[in-house]
């Protein structure tokens, strides 16, 4: 079974001309149009909830999950799946409380709102954060992991690999804009999570000897079952990535807020809605998707682990599984799984990067009367450039032992002074710039001082200590500054009402997270 069958190739290229067709489809416009801004950056405002649902789950699912979180599942267990299911919560929040006011603010991007809030210095040094942060961290670090993927189990060159990758996401995104990454990622979540389910399926089935997957889990937990810690102990090797109730109660609410709530990259479908019911039910959809995918991403690693899989590092724990013990024809679909989260997720990042680039570098600085064409060109020159940086600095990510915490840790260092801006932005009228900056830079101070100085304290719990201080730099340069009406985020009660059937699913989210964390305390 280690090898590619001819069926194996087969569904792969059905799956990736399928993929190029429908982006290259739905990118079409009328003899003699042309695209505008809001055409190519939010899909002409049209996504419907599951649009936005899938995108979101296919945009946020990459081979750091499936090659990155199943490496952590090998090494920590099951404890990692927190970052998931804090994740389906933390979506609720984000529905209820952030998109209401982005929506009402008619805005294309976060540095935008930024500038509505605050001023122009605050929008401008925070759209220099992401862009840095979205090229050199996290597309490098997608097409690192995607491509040794590639490399375990298609035995690709690592260097063609990364090339690759690049060129099947750019092909249909760059050319089609937000509509067509939106799209194309309602058939990549359709074989992320089926084919990823049918993987897990297959290695629960084999380690319980053809019994069953549910017998192969219940083997698991009877096996290893210091994999089934959700709540790690002080002693755990591990509790430096996990430490205890802090994930439950800390610094994971940063990371979670911070990636769904104040992320270009993640919200821009949001952004791109039909209206904000429909919106608040895509994000609730996604959530309850998120649920699911520590089946996906975290099990199989576990699996791996109980088999005593012979792994140089945790990351090579998804691909050993796939290359040993998937039979062909499965191989094929799963393979397309995990590559449809590779694509999906380079595809939304480059569409957020050249975004921001456009709409908040080169139309505020460089061309403020620049026509729509202009900007949709710049856009997709934008994208081209983000590419070719992160195809020449992915093949340095290659030291790295569990790269998902790699970028965790990294991230870690923008998200809590970037949620003390927006979240204190949103609720206190005399929040001014001053603060918004001193939180900008601080953010990165305090992480820095923390991480040489207190190097035993948790990057989760550091994040959770710097998201308050943060808050208090806020709170100390706005004391007893003058309110500007025209900058304050008018809170209208009204503005947070939600449907009946968005409240039923938050509930359903809830109450299995509950029965998750009481049966594998």
């Amino acid at each position: 079974m280690g090898t590619f069958a001819l069926i194996d190739y087969v569904i792969f290229i059905a799956y990736a001309a399928l993929i190029l067709f429908v982006g290259l489809f739905v990118s079409r416009t009328k003899k003699g149009d042309k695209k505008n801004s809001q055409d190519y950056f939010l899909a002409s405002k049209s996504l419907a909830w599951w649009a936005i649902g899938a995108s979101v789950i296919a945009s946020n699912i990459s081979a750091e999950q499936f090659i990155g979180m199943s490496g952590s599942g090998f090494a920590i267990g099951l404890g990692i799946a927190s970052y998931e299911f804090v994740a389906a919560a933390a979506l609720i929040i984000v529905a209820v409380v952030f998109l209401p006011i982005y929506l009402r603010a008619n805005i294309y991007t976060m540095p935008q709102f930024l500038e509505m809030r605050y001023d122009k210095r605050v929008k401008t040094l925070m759209a220099f954060f992401w862009l840095l942060v979205f090229v050199f961290v996290n597309l490098t670090s997608i097409l690192y992991l995607g491509a040794l993927a590639l490399n375990k189990i298609m035995e690709v060159d690592m260097m063609w690999s990364i090339v690759g990758l690049a060129l099947f996401a750019g092909i249909y995104s760059i050319y089609g804009g937000l509509k067509a990454v939106a799209l194309t990622d309602l058939i990549q979540v359709v074989f992320l999570i089926g084919g990823g389910l049918l993987t897990t399926y297959v290695a629960l089935d084999y380690y319980s000897g053809g019994a069953g997957a549910v017998a192969g889990f219940e083997k698991l937990v009877q096996t290893v079952p210091q994999k089934f810690d959700m709540i790690l102990s002080k002693d755990d090797p591990n509790y430096k990535y996990l430490p205890g109730l802090g994930v439950i109660l800390g610094g994971m609410w940063v990371s979670a807020l911070y990636y769904f709530g104040c992320n270009q990259y993640i919200i821009q479908r949001a952004l791109a809605a039909k209206s904000v019911a429909q919106a608040q039910l895509g994000l609730v959809f996604a959530g309850l998707l998120k649920i699911v995918l520590p089946l996906i991403v975290v099990v199989p690693g576990i699996v791996a682990y109980a088999l005593d899989a012979p792994l140089e590092k945790p990351d090579q724990a998804y691909p050993w599984l796939m290359h040993n013990f998937i039979p062909a024809g499965i191989k094929g679909l799963a393979f397309a799984a995990l590559v449809a989260a590779i694509v999906s997720s380079l595809a939304s990042m480059v569409n957020s990067i050249s975004t921001i680039f456009t709409m908040d570098i080169f139309k505020e600085y460089i061309s403020p009367r620049a026509s729509e064409v202009t900007l949709v060109k710049v856009g997709r020159v934008t994208a081209v450039a983000g590419l070719v940086i992160a195809v020449a600095i992915a093949p340095l990510l290659g030291n790295l032992d569990q790269a998902f915490q790699f970028i965790q840790e990294f991230t870690g260092f923008v998200s809590p002074g970037a949620l003390a801006i927006f979240l204190v932005g949103f609720f206190w009228k005399r929040a001014n710039a001053q603060g918004a900056i001193a939180a900008a830079v601080g953010t990165f101070v305090f992480s820095l001082l923390m991480w040489l100085l207190l190097p035993e304290v948790s990057f989760l719990d550091r994040m959770g200590y710097v998201f308050l201080a943060c808050v208090l730099l806020m709170l100390i340069f706005g004391w007893k500054s003058k309110v500007d009406p025209a900058k304050v985020v008018v809170i209208d009660p009204k503005l947070f009402r939600t449907t009946t059937v968005f409240k039923a699913l938050s509930l359903c989210i809830i109450v299995i997270l509950s029965c998750i964390y009481y049966i594998f305390w």
